[in-house]
């Protein structure tokens, strides 16, 4: 859309009161966001609080959105669509990988790490060696900063009832050895259905103090609205779990605890255990089913492998979690698979580097990565859950605690 009069004179008194140096950045801010205005007015069929025929859906709110050009930074705001997504034309997808791949095998270049091995990894990505120490600290730097950035986002604008939470393992270099870092990452799904990355962070290991400091910190950002959080067994996640989701339920991972029993029984035998467990995941609809396929489950490994129906009655509260919620969302909150195939991305891009200089660079890198992810699931057509899907939850709560009430009653 072309710029009013009016515009084009607000936009002279601001071009006046701004710096020489920085009038072209604001020229080039001004020019790139009411090209994405446009192209979103094209796209919806109608201008801001206009209704016509041809409109097919409708605006709500924007995400911020800095992308870097040779006119400086540029904040921009990005429309957000009530169905379907928008993305301008103008601006490029995917390229924050790239950037970070490279400063991390420039910040290992100047770090000593092997320059044959440097010098194949940078070929690899079609880019030359020999760039300058100030050049691979500029980089370093911008790319820290939106990392950063991310990191502290608020998260009050919205509940999040669902989180997922995991870990993964590379190697860094912290003083003089190769140590195993974990990267903790958390997931959530908010009241509208809609994926996002709530956090990550690097660490020595997925201790209980490290886990809760973790929680804390996406606590103090604004993460609120916690019904379930979903993730593995692992002693100081789930403590750090009870300490800072209390009233939230705890919903034990199916393939997790699947391979912890695999574990204990003979592996001839793997197969037919596996099989029987996993009839008391087959899709029912009814709380009640469910549970009473688990007790025929024990009942009939109590015959045949006792230790596995110890380990699945002990399990019980944890791995039935899930059946306090709609049913329509069980299959997806039963377990921690949309984790799973994020910590296999993560791991693909980190294999190329190998061992990190420092925990820093591997937190950069990871950061961009999850960044890159974050953005797709904002801008991606199909949500994890429709809004529609969402309210069952809302009316779950309340048949719930309507239960609960003709309980206290009935006492």
């Amino acid at each position: 859309m072309a710029l009013d009069q009016s515009a084009l004179l607000e936009l002279l008194g601001e071009l006046r009161d701004t710096d020489v140096t920085d009038r072209i950045r604001v020229a080039t801010e001004k020019l790139y966001q009411e090209l994405i205005d446009a192209e979103a007015a094209a796209v919806i069929g109608a201008a801001p609080f206009e209704r016509t025929p041809e409109r097919v859906t409708q605006r709500n709110g924007t995400r911020p959105k800095t992308i870097t050009t040779t006119a400086g930074q540029l904040d921009l705001r990005i429309p957000k669509l009530r169905q379907g997504s928008f993305f301008p034309s103008l601006l490029e997808r995917r390229r924050r990988v790239d950037q970070a791949l490279f400063a991390v095998i420039m910040e290992a270049y100047v770090h000593g790490v092997s320059t044959r091995k440097v010098d194949d990894l940078v070929r690899a990505l079609g880019a030359d060696t020999g760039i300058s120490k100030s050049e691979v600290s500029r980089i370093c730097a911008n790319l820290d900063e939106d990392v950063a950035a991310f990191r502290e986002r608020p998260l009050d604008q919205t509940a999040y009832p669902y989180v997922f939470v995991d870990a993964t393992y590379c190697k860094a270099r912290v003083g003089r050895r190769v140590v195993s870092q974990a990267i903790v990452v958390a997931v959530g799904v908010a009241a509208d259905g809609r994926r996002e990355v709530l956090g990550f962070d690097v660490g020595d290991t997925e201790s209980e103090p490290f886990w809760t400091d973790f929680f804390r910190t996406l606590k103090a950002r604004g993460l609120s609205g916690v019904q379930l959080v979903v993730s593995d067994a692992h002693t100081g996640l789930v403590s750090a779990i009870g300490t800072c989701f209390a009233g939230a339920a705890w919903q034990r991972c199916r393939v997790h605890f699947m391979r912890n029993v695999l574990a204990k029984v003979p592996k001839v035998a793997g197969p037919m255990v596996a099989a029987i467990i996993r009839t008391i995941f087959v899709p029912r609809g009814k709380r009640d089913l469910v549970h009473a396929q688990f007790d025929e489950v024990v009942t009939m490994l109590t015959r045949s492998h006792p230790a596995v129906a110890d380990m699945l009655d002990d399990a019980r509260e944890d791995l039935l979690a899930f059946t306090e919620f709609p049913s329509a969302h069980w299959q997806q909150i039963w377990s921690t698979n949309p984790l799973e195939r994020l910590n296999k991305e993560i791991k693909r891009r980190t294999n190329v580097v190998g061992v990190f200089p420092n925990p820093a660079a591997l937190l950069r890198l990871t950061g961009h990565v999850l960044i890159e992810q974050h953005d797709e699931w904002d801008s991606a057509d199909r949500r994890y859950f429709s809004e529609n899907s969402m309210k069952l939850l809302h009316t779950a709560s309340i048949e719930l605690e309507e239960v609960s009430i003709t309980a206290i009653d009935a006492a």
